[in-house]
């Protein structure tokens, strides 16, 4: 026997809000029946858990202990910037100048993830 990952939670203080934002960077839509000041709402994936979102009192405080790594299908440059000017931050920037690494950005609520190298950057690099 085996367990199937359903869903990845992620506790916030404004569910709709946040679950707003992923569903812009992801592409994917909201559950249907998710509304304006719900305690909980989804991001339904097309594959894999969904992205449930959970309204709890206590604020982050400290960094996540796991996160999201996002394959951008544009370059991992364009994806960046199209998530900063969605309300992401800059929190750290591992990319190097051979064109490996990643950007750790946060959400608007402040939980981490990181953006890899798109396929075009991949297929950039040298073997």
């Amino acid at each position: 026997m085996v367990s199937v990952v359903q869903n990845v939670a992620i506790d916030c203080s404004d569910a709709y809000e946040l679950a707003r934002f992923w569903s812009e960077v992801t592409g994917s839509p909201l559950h249907p029946q998710d509304r304006p000041g719900g305690r909980e709402t989804q991001v339904m994936l097309p594959e894999g858990p969904v992205l449930y979102f959970n309204q709890v009192p206590e604020p982050k405080t400290i960094k996540n202990r796991i996160h999201l790594c996002l394959r951008p299908t544009t370059s991992r440059e364009e994806e960046v910037e199209r998530l900063l000017a969605l309300g992401a931050t800059l929190v750290a920037d591992r990319r190097q100048s051979d064109g490996a690494g990643w950007a750790v950005l946060a959400d608007p609520e402040g939980n981490e993830f990181c953006v890899l190298r798109g396929e075009s950057d991949r297929a950039a690099m040298p073997s």
